[in-house]
């Protein structure tokens, strides 16, 4: 995750605004809020101004996710181009389910919250969307992972990392 927000911070930073990056950095797949921290503590972007762009990045496409990823992944399935991209990632997804469809609500703030690699708000949102979550139950159980997710980062960015980098 280190190589690809880098490179972002490095490709971007001639172009847009700090604060700016982090917050795309916040919306992609992957990196998401944790990749954006990391990127505002390598910006020298204050954890204070950068801790609600993160959030509000990651957030944007949670409800496009909940709400319209069954339907794009069924057309999409229709094609031959995307056909077997789609199978393997709803496999993927499906295989880190169980703690969500063991533990429902708490399983996916667990699943969002703690940041280790293939977990976060997107994965998250297309597993309880795949699995049928409540909208509003999923929802609030990605708010509250990405809460959680912001403070273990914080700490991790701007405290233990912080400590290297600046």
């Amino acid at each position: 995750m280190e190589v690809l927000v880098q490179w972002f911070t490095d490709n971007l930073s001639q172009h847009i605004s700090r604060e700016m990056i982090i917050f795309i950095i916040s919306m992609i797949p992957i990196l998401e809020l944790r990749g954006g921290l990391l990127a505002a503590s390598l910006l020298k972007v204050s954890a204070a101004k950068a801790i609600p762009i993160c959030i509000v990045g990651n957030i944007i496409p949670i409800p496009f996710i909940l709400l319209f990823i069954k339907q794009i992944f069924k057309l999409l399935k229709k094609t031959k181009v995307f056909h077997n991209l789609i199978v393997k990632m709803e496999n993927r997804a499906m295989g880190k389910s169980d703690q969500i469809k063991k533990y429902e609500f708490w399983g996916l703030v667990l699943f969002v919250g703690i940041p280790l690699p293939g977990t976060g708000a997107w994965t998250g949102s297309l597993i309880a969307s795949l699995l049928d979550v409540d909208i509003k139950k999923s929802s609030l159980a990605i708010l509250c992972g990405i809460i959680m997710a912001t403070v273990i980062m914080y700490v991790v960015s701007y405290g233990v990392l912080g400590s290297f980098v600046h």
